[in-house]
């Protein structure tokens, strides 16, 4: 029997996912990890090269022994990230300064590309589909103004996913899907658009050769075995972005389909064609896909799994020691306490993540309003229940906004990541949305797209629609109840109105914006 391996980086954590060719899953091993704020330097999230290669050995080594399998077991892998976030190297390919996906310290930066450079970011949005808020570009310039010491060694740059690799083989490479998210990059022709460095004054040589997704990149490294137990049989291939490679993984692999991933971030994702311009508002993502000729227009919910975690931690002790007595999830004890509250949650009213607002990003202060006196009402499941219909509000919001501009009509979604295991939440995200909802029976679709990335590289697979066609596997679908449709409708308008009030809270410096993209 031969297996495959695919390492995820996201943002939360990092896992190493063994599955058959059948695409089974073998075994897995995860380790939570944090991107710390550097010293001094407010709205940074560091990427600590040696600490986090430690934890992906770890879990190399753990899945390998949690599957009873030995290294030369493993034929192919690949690996996939969390996005934007980039990994700086000098010429022998040592790591001098990397950041996380969300690293937002280069608001100066931001502000002097826009004041000196009238119309380039709508410019480059255009081209790229991306803005300067979690762009490549502002970074780099605020390396060269902030060190520029480390800045003048800087000799290539990768995503944190293609690190990995790097790590494994000895090759610094990306792809599209993950290579993309830097803005510093051409949708039509899936490639960098380093003319972009050089209109602004930066280094227009430190771009690596970028892949399409389940090319063949080498073999793991003799250095790279000793760390990790693989051999130095195993073919290493070109990965993606996390977006790209879990649609693969749901087989979202065509014009039309549409997808949410609900991980750290939830992403809502639909497939188009890569000759498709980007909105003129800006106010959407467009993202080249893992799939060759093929981008995916994106709206972003920011930190819901987060959200969920800090909630669980916070307040649901009690919980969490009913799990352990039970021998379940803690999410599995909130779910059944907050099945038996009504749709609306009493009128609860959680102030995170806002909708899309790509061009001009940024939310309001963490808060949950309408909170009631009464604990009948107001407690622990009403208010986890809120916080499902409400990553499922926004998600719908986004979708309509991405409707719009394509022109997609949406009828199905396929859902995966951490959240779709939740059978409440899934039915809520049917009834928020008015779509049917399908979940894969491997719901850690981000993972087993990898794998069939690390497939096609080995062979086993023609390509990447190919493998997904064979290996997704349905496992349940959600059918809409319409009568919670056209409540929704209602809760979500009055949420957007409420948010709003609470945006102008944080414009009038009362309150703390949760994030804000650099510039603003």
């Amino acid at each position: 029997m031969q297996y495959l391996m695919a390492i995820d980086a996201g943002t939360g954590s990092i896992r190493a996912v063994i599955f058959d060719t059948k695409g089974n899953q073998i075994s897995v091993a995860q380790k939570e990890w944090t991107h710390l704020q550097e010293a001094g330097v407010p709205n940074s999230m560091s990427f600590d090269c040696e600490a986090n290669w430690t934890l992906a050995c770890g879990c190399i080594r753990e899945s390998l022994q949690k599957a009873n399998l030995q290294g030369e077991d493993i034929i192919a892998l690949s690996a996939t990230s969390m996005r934007e976030g980039i990994v700086l190297y000098d010429k022998d390919g040592n790591e001098l300064w990397a950041v996380a996906n969300v690293d937002a310290r280069a608001s100066d930066e931001v502000r002097y590309l826009k004041e000196n450079f009238a119309g380039i970011e709508e410019e480059f949005y255009g081209l790229s589909g991306q803005t300067f808020a979690l762009g490549a570009i502002p970074r780099i310039l605020w390396l060269k103004n902030n060190k520029p010491n480390i800045y003048k060694r800087v000799a290539k740059i990768s995503m944190i996913g293609d690190w990995i690799l790097a790590r494994l083989s000895g090759v610094i490479a990306t792809d599209p899907s993950n290579g993309g998210t830097t803005g510093i990059f051409s949708l039509k022709n899936r490639d960098w658009h380093v003319e972009m460095c050089a209109r602004v004054g930066l280094k227009d040589d430190i771009f690596p050769t970028c892949h399409e997704v389940g090319s063949l990149l080498g073999n793991v490294s003799q250095k790279a075995s000793d760390a990790t137990g693989l051999s130095t049989q195993t073919k290493v291939v070109m990965g993606g972005g996390d977006v790209g490679l879990g649609s693969v993984g749901l087989g979202v692999v065509e014009v039309g389909q549409v997808a949410i991933l609900g991980g750290s971030f939830w992403q809502q994702v639909v497939n188009i064609s890569s000759d498709t311009l980007p909105p003129k508002d800006m106010g959407i993502r467009v993202n080249p896909h893992a799939v060759s000729n093929l981008s995916q227009a994106e709206g972003i919910t920011f930190f819901s799994g987060l959200i969920m975690r800090w909630f669980r931690d916070a307040f649901c002790e009690m919980e969490k020691l009913e799990a352990q007595k039970r021998g379940i999830d803690t999410y599995e004890v909130l779910e059944e306490k907050a099945s038996q509250v009504p749709v609306g949650s009493h009128g609860i009213i959680p102030i995170f993540s806002d909708s899309m607002k790509y061009g001009k990003w940024y939310h309001a202060s963490p808060s949950f309003l309408n909170l009631s006196l009464d604990p009948e009402v107001c407690n622990r499941a009403s208010m986890f229940r809120s916080l499902q219909e409400n990553a499922c509000i926004v998600s719908a919001i986004n979708l309509e906004k991405i409707r719009e501009f394509t022109g997609v009509k949406i009828n199905e979604i396929v859902f995966a990541g951490g959240a779709s295991r939740g059978a409440l939440w899934s039915q809520i995200l049917a009834d928020v949305t008015g779509c049917r909802v399908k979940i894969p029976r491997v719901t850690e679709a981000t993972a087993l797209g990898t794998a069939m990335a690390a497939g096609v590289g080995a062979g086993i697979y023609k390509s990447l629609p190919h493998a997904a066609k064979e290996l997704v596997v349905w496992e349940k679908e959600f059918t809409p109840n319409m009568e919670n449709f056209a409540k929704y409708q209602e809760i979500k308008e009055t949420w957007q109105k409420a948010y709003e009030v609470q945006l102008k809270l944080v414009d009038a410096n009362i309150t703390t914006s949760m994030w804000k993209a650099p510039g603003l």
